[in-house]
């Protein structure tokens, strides 16, 4: 049952390879906007950015055990200049994204892991959450002007027992001498599943700097489209800090408030606290909604969604550590709680 997933995210993987292979000069030369002459925003120089994520509602303040129960999520960042030539002009087609920017692409895996309330039950609720599992690669490309973030990904992966979340959450649960899932036997069925992303950042437009401290304020906006996730969203990030770093704030798994795995070394210690806020129109989300094209578990979901969140970042030489703590409204129709859960996020600049 393993073999149909490796095959998936093989293919899918050679692609990204196929993609990102090319690499084009680092003569910033190059990167000058053809149509006007202007050149382009500049960070300081990078051979690119690792960085890992994990999601758990163990973390913070639930320690329960439900819902979006946990994440992981690794990315790779490509450095300033490393996007192929061809591929910089395929960017600077696009209608909305801009020319005069830095062109980076990502490559990215995860897994997601929902379960009910009640995972000791052999028989789930069936007004309760659906086991499901969520496994996928992503090839994203992004476009920077110093000010502005646009990122448009596509995520390509498996939904249900192809996913193994079963066996991922299990065999940890045995591990650390955990009562295991017992209801994973209902869960959602094995469909392909493609997510096409798009995210617009638009970095301190409020702001100031006084001595080392720092405020800015970042809002954001986008959509995603596929038949795992579609929806609409927009919120906003307020930062403050000393040695304030040029980021877009902490990463997160989505559904969420978007960040950047990019950031700015600030030449020694630096950091901030950050508290953010977003809105989401959901049209569609397999994890309640069920399958596609088959019948299975399902729960009514709820149109608008919201999450919550707050931390702190902190960052010394070329490495960044985050930790949020994210509070979720209710996703369907019986869940009396919001969901409550934190993520930690590493991530090192080569």
């Amino acid at each position: 049952m393993m073999r149909p997933m490796f095959s998936l995210l093989g293919a899918a993987a050679l692609g990204c390879a196929v993609v990102a292979a090319p690499a084009s000069a680092a003569d910033p030369t190059e990167q000058i906007d053809p149509d006007t002459g202007t050149p382009s925003y500049y960070p300081k120089w990078d051979d690119g950015t690792l960085s890992i994520q994990v999601e758990n509602d163990k973390f913070g303040f639930s320690g329960t055990d439900q819902h979006y129960t946990n994440g992981l999520h690794a990315t790779w960042l490509s450095g300033t200049g490393d996007m192929p030539i061809w591929a910089q002009e395929v960017g600077n087609a696009l209608p909305f994204f801009p020319t005069n920017s830095i062109k980076r692409y990502s490559l990215s895996f995860g897994q997601s892991i929902f379960t009910p309330s009640d995972t000791q039950a052999d028989d789930p609720d069936p007004d309760d959450r659906p086991y499901a599992g969520w496994t996928y690669i992503g090839l994203g490309y992004l476009a920077e002007t110093g000010n502005t973030l646009d990122r448009l990904e596509i995520d390509l992966g498996v939904v249900g027992p192809w996913a193994l979340g079963e066996e991922t959450q299990n065999n940890f649960h045995s591990l650390i001498g955990v009562d295991t899932a017992k209801g994973w036997g209902s869960q959602l069925h094995n469909e392909p599943g493609a997510v096409l992303y798009y995210e617009r950042m638009w970095r301190a437009l409020g702001s100031f700097k006084a001595g080392g401290l720092g405020f800015d304020f970042s809002p954001h906006a986008g959509a995603a489209l596929g038949n795992v996730y579609t929806y609409a969203a927009g919120g906003g990030t307020v930062r403050v800090g000393f040695n304030l770093p040029d980021d877009y704030g902490p990463p997160r798994i989505r559904p969420s408030l978007p960040g950047s795995t990019q950031f700015e070394p600030t030449g020694g210690l630096g950091g901030y606290l950050f508290a953010g806020v977003e809105g989401r129109a959901v049209a569609r989300n397999i994890f309640l909604d069920g399958n596609t094209f088959r019948d299975s578990p399902s729960v009514d979901k709820k149109i608008f969604v919201g999450d919550v969140q707050a931390g702190v970042a902190v960052t010394l030489g070329n490495t960044r550590v985050t930790y949020t703590q994210a509070i979720r409204s209710p996703e369907f129709d019986g869940q009396d709680k919001p969901d409550i859960f934190g993520s930690i996020s590493l991530s090192y600049r080569f």
